[in-house]
């Protein structure tokens, strides 16, 4: 079972799932951002891999445009050297558009956590060689003004069959990747780790996400982030 199965069968759990309010709007990249995702997955998907970098859910203006996790426009176009055709939701929120590789808005989080990898790593390819990023949960959850409403913030009811087939998903794309390492970037997604890979001979760690709506991460989250994973025994 290689990721593009394990991408199927995700997709296929998802699709019975309902949310209500004050979610208005649901977006599924992995659906239509099928593409870029699938080339994220062929150049940048080798196994064994040392450290899984694992996000939330897709930004607005990252993942949910380009289908790479914290795929911010100019990062995933550029360093990454991804672009293909991206479709839309089923339902489009009228504040939040998808406008793919044309969308002039840039995601700090994806902008800071890809630069530093290029600062660090100066190509995909040396970053990849012991990095993959993914996120736990692929969907996007909007609200009737616009606001992004994260998955921690669901409602019981939705919660609990949500993270059951995205905890099934982590774990599938975790035993197919063999990290040493799963760090969740934040503390909701290091959590989810050590619930959904109990028991797997791995290491769980944790970074401080580098949302500007962290304050801590807007003084210096590159050196940060760097003293996190080496404090955690991975070389930088």
């Amino acid at each position: 079972m290689d990721l593009h199965i394990i991408t199927d069968s995700f997709l296929e759990e998802l699709q019975p799932l309902r949310f209500g309010p004050p979610v208005s709007h649901v977006y599924n990249p992995l659906e239509y951002a099928r593409a870029p995702h699938a080339q994220y997955l062929d150049l940048y998907a080798k196994r064994p891999v040392e450290v899984i970098l694992l996000g939330m859910n897709p930004g607005p203006w990252g993942m949910a445009q380009t289908g790479v996790p914290f795929g911010e426009v100019k990062a995933v176009k550029e360093w990454l050297r991804i672009e293909a055709p991206v479709g839309s939701p089923a339902e489009l929120h009228p504040k939040r558009s998808v406008d793919g590789f044309e969308c002039p808005k840039s995601e700090v989080s994806g902008k800071r956590l890809w630069g530093w990898a290029k600062k660090r790593f100066s190509t995909p390819e040396k970053f990849f060689a012991s990095f993959f990023v993914v996120n736990y949960c692929p969907l996007l959850f909007l609200e009737s003004s616009g606001r992004n409403r994260t998955p921690n913030n669901l409602r019981s009811v939705e919660k609990i069959p949500l993270f059951e087939i995205c905890d099934r998903a982590l774990r599938r794309t975790v035993q197919w990747l063999e990290p040493r390492y799963v760090v969740g970037v934040g503390q909701f997604a290091a959590e989810r780790a050590e619930i959904a890979l109990a028991g797997l001979a791995l290491t769980i760690g944790r970074i401080t996400h580098p949302s500007p709506a962290n304050p801590k991460a807007n003084r210096g989250w590159e050196d940060l982030v760097t003293k996190e994973l080496e404090d955690l025994g991975i070389e930088i």
